[in-house]
């Protein structure tokens, strides 16, 4: 009899619950959010359009670059914005994966200015400069604009051909622009979360 009560009130109570929506969190699938999704659509967009990105897009970017965070907020990284069809050809001069973008931002870093890990003498340019690539290749995704990132050019190259970049280290070049292909076959390719992630 005692164990019919408990039942019946159990049954009450979980009637209760779900007319009071309490447990609507746990029978609803949980929404994916706008940077989720973003993060998950965005690729290396490696062809594009040839079509201009407008000024307004550009200052979008640089914004997003210039807010990105840095350890100790040193900010020892800097940008420029290459787009004339001079600079351009100089900068395939160090580098053929510009994939004919019309505009392309090269990322530089400074360790003389950055932050250092005391315990190993860690300098954390490159890691900061490389947060600044993030943003870029995720505000250009937020605009519509195709975007990879470049890692194989010759910084020595760089270096020679754009005098103003002295002091730096080039880290990366992103070319962007309006896509004109699709992801490649392998985008969507992941470890599963057990693979890419262990609790401690």
């Amino acid at each position: 009899m005692k164990n019919k009560f408990l039942k019946r009130i159990s049954d009450l109570t979980h009637i209760h619950h779900r007319a009071a929506f309490v447990d609507v969190k746990d029978r609803v699938a949980p929404k994916t959010s706008a940077f989720l999704a973003l993060a998950k659509e965005r690729y290396s967009c490696r062809s594009f359009a040839q079509k201009a990105v407008s000024d307004k897009d550009i200052e979008q970017i640089l914004e997003a670059a210039r807010v990105a965070p840095s350890a100790a907020n040193k900010q020892p990284v800097h940008v420029w914005v290459v787009r004339q069809p001079e600079s351009l050809a100089k900068l395939k001069e160090a580098t053929q994966y510009l994939y004919n973008a019309p505009v392309a931002f090269v990322v530089g870093c400074s360790e003389a200015e950055a932050w250092v890990r005391k315990y190993d003498g860690k300098n954390g340019a490159e890691v900061d400069a490389a947060i600044v690539g993030t943003h870029i290749m995720l505000e250009a995704a937020d605009l519509g604009l195709g975007c990879v990132w470049v890692g194989s050019f010759d910084p020595a190259k760089v270096l020679e051909q754009f005098p103003q970049m002295d002091g730096y280290q080039p880290v990366a070049i992103f070319p962007v622009g309006v896509p004109a292909g699709e992801p490649a076959e392998n985008h969507g390719k992941r470890q599963t979360k057990e693979e890419f992630v262990t609790e401690l």
